[in-house]
């Protein structure tokens, strides 16, 4: 595991080779890392990249979570998606709260981006990282996706 510092805090970055298999608010101060990864990470929170390219590897979970965390992928970057708009893509329109806990067991964020999942009308609502994490997230990318359709 390596740290990368940003505007979130450090974070702590797992892989296995070239893949990323967690990542993890809070991390202790630790080694910075020489990976795609970390490079990935600080051009994303210095508003340069958009779409992380680094192969992830959510490891664990049940069938639903992992399903979960592939619809989270989806989402373009600036976008925010309801946990109940996720529920009724995976045929479970009653499955919200289900869809909550699985992004809180997302073990890859910020890169599966489960930030961008709020609730009913916008409401933000649950982040593992917290919510003052979350907004960070959203305001970033909000202002780096106006920034570049406004030239």
């Amino acid at each position: 595991m390596f740290v990368v510092e940003s505007a979130i805090g450090p974070l702590g970055v797992s892989v296995l080779g070239d893949t990323v298999v967690g990542v993890h608010f809070g991390a202790r101060p630790g080694p910075a890392g020489s990976h795609p990864a970390a490079d990935q990470l600080v051009a994303y929170f210095a508003g340069e990249l958009t779409e992380f390219t680094v192969p992830v590897e959510a490891r664990g979970g049940s069938e639903f979570e992992r399903a979960v965390w592939a619809e989270i992928a989806k989402i373009p970057y600036g976008e925010m998606v309801t946990y109940g708009s996720i529920a009724t893509a995976l045929g479970d329109p009653g499955a919200a709260r289900a869809v909550g806990t699985a992004c809180n067991h997302n073990p890859i964020p910020v890169i599966v981006p489960c930030h961008r999942v709020v609730g009913a009308g916008g409401k933000m609502v649950g982040f593992g990282g917290g919510l003052d994490r979350k907004r960070k997230l959203l305001e970033l990318e909000a202002r780096v996706a106006l920034t570049r359709s406004w030239g």
